[in-house]
């Protein structure tokens, strides 16, 4: 999917408005999914670059594990809030933020290589899903690892969802349907169901609601199958060490690749 330039959705707001209710319970659910999805118990002397930053939460996480990081994000409003958390911290050495483009290979190459790139739910939102990849690829030191999350290609279903976030860009009286329409589905009855199970709070430390409203508006959209992600890591000289799909729902699915190029 291409031309998805115009009406591109304020992320950097959302991630602000997300932020009033951060604590550091979230962050140590940060941490602990970053920990999970890597088999790790700390990231001691890793350098971590994290595309496409948003909230900054797991900039933060991985800073708190141990990792050297390095963040940017292509939205003034994600930068703002990554920097607020930064400051929150006694320590402000060791963690970087600027504001940048996975599509800018000449700002990637400045910055070197990194033993864990991690670009979760990022590189689908640029209008350039397969460039981008691509760059981040070129980030991850050999031997490094490359976490990814890209939305799940539904066929007519992600054709339906497309139309939704154009819509929900457009103007705020759109807007506000969107939202009124989807709500039941997307937050009364999900909310509901966490609830009987015990499980309110989600994982990876996110907001229910501000997930709900990225999702709805979160545009430029586009979405792969996991074996066409896996075909295309593969053909970048990476192997894929996990991988956990969202079956035919929609939402993301979940990848974990090594680069192959040891030193």
């Amino acid at each position: 999917m291409t031309d998805q330039s115009d009406h591109r959705f304020a992320f950097g707001q959302n991630w602000q408005r997300y932020m009033a209710s951060v604590d550091d319970a979230q962050i140590a659910a940060a941490g602990q999914s970053l920990k999970d999805l890597l088999g790790v118990d700390n990231l001691d002397g890793k350098r971590f670059l994290d595309i496409g930053c948003g909230s900054g939460v797991f900039s933060q996480a991985a800073r708190r594990l141990g990792a050297e990081v390095h963040s940017f994000d292509y939205d003034g409003n994600s930068v703002a809030c990554t920097a607020a958390l930064r400051d929150q911290d006694d320590d402000g050495d060791g963690w970087r933020i600027e504001q940048g483009s996975v599509l800018d290979r000449g700002y990637l190459n400045a910055l070197g290589r990194f033993d864990v790139v991690y670009a979760w739910g990022v590189l689908h939102h640029t209008g350039e899903l397969r460039q981008a990849t691509e760059n981040a690829t070129l980030t991850v030191a050999d031997g490094g690892t490359l976490v990814m999350a890209i939305y799940n290609d539904q066929g007519w279903i992600s054709c339906y969802w497309l139309a939704v976030k154009r819509l929900y860009n457009s103007n705020p009286v759109a807007r506000a349907a969107v939202v009124a329409f989807h709500l039941p589905y997307l937050f009364a009855a999900r909310a509901l169901v966490r609830a009987v199970r015990g499980q309110l709070a989600l994982e990876r430390g996110m907001s229910l609601w501000h997930d709900m409203i990225d999702w709805l508006g979160g545009y430029p959209f586009e979405v792969a199958t996991p074996e066409e992600v896996k075909a295309f890591a593969e053909s970048c000289g990476f192997r894929q060490l996990s991988v956990k799909t969202c079956g035919s729902r929609h939402g993301c699915n979940e990848f974990v690749f090594e680069n192959r190029a040891k030193t």
